[in-house]
C-alpha cells in the first residue's frame, strides 16, 4: 500500500485591517428654550377627572352603596365591602360574584365576574 505524502495547510489568511471610518462632526442643536408658564389661579376650581366625578347611584344600587353622591371608586370600594360582609364571592372561583337579591337588581343575573361588574355598576350611576 501507497501512502500519499501529507501536504501542507495553507496558511491562515490574516483578518484584513479595516480603515477606521472618517466621522462627520456632530450638528451642534441650539439650547431648548424654555416658555414661561402662565400664572396659576390659586381660586380658580380644580379640574376633576373622570375617576373623581360625583356620580349618584340608581335607587338598586343605592340600597347597597347609600343614596348620597359618590366618586367611581368609592362605589365600587363599596360594593366590594357588601360583596365581602355577605360572602357573596365563589368559593371556587374568587372571580366570580353571586349575586343575592339585591345584587340581582344591578348586575340583572345571578352571577357575573368581578371584570363585568364595573360595566353593570356603570349603567346604575348618573
Amino acid at each position: 500500500m501507497a501512502t500519499t505524502p501529507k501536504t501542507a495547510k495553507p496558511a491562515a489568511k490574516a483578518p484584513a485591517a479595516k480603515a477606521p471610518a472618517a466621522k462627520a462632526p456632530a450638528a451642534k442643536k441650539a439650547p431648548a428654550v424654555k416658555k414661561a408658564k402662565a400664572p396659576v389661579d390659586p381660586n380658580a376650581p380644580k379640574k376633576v377627572d373622570a375617576l373623581q366625578k360625583p356620580l349618584q347611584p340608581s335607587p338598586e344600587l343605592a340600597e347597597i352603596v347609600g343614596k348620597d353622591v359618590l366618586p367611581r371608586g368609592q362605589v365600587v370600594s363599596k360594593v366590594w365591602e357588601y360583596i365581602r360582609k355577605h360572602n357573596l364571592q365563589n368559593p371556587a372561583d374568587k372571580r366570580e360574584i353571586l349575586a343575592d337579591d339585591k345584587l340581582k337588581k344591578v348586575f340583572g343575573r345571578d352571577k357575573c365576574t368581578m371584570f363585568e361588574m364595573n360595566k353593570y355598576l356603570a349603567l346604575h350611576l348618573k
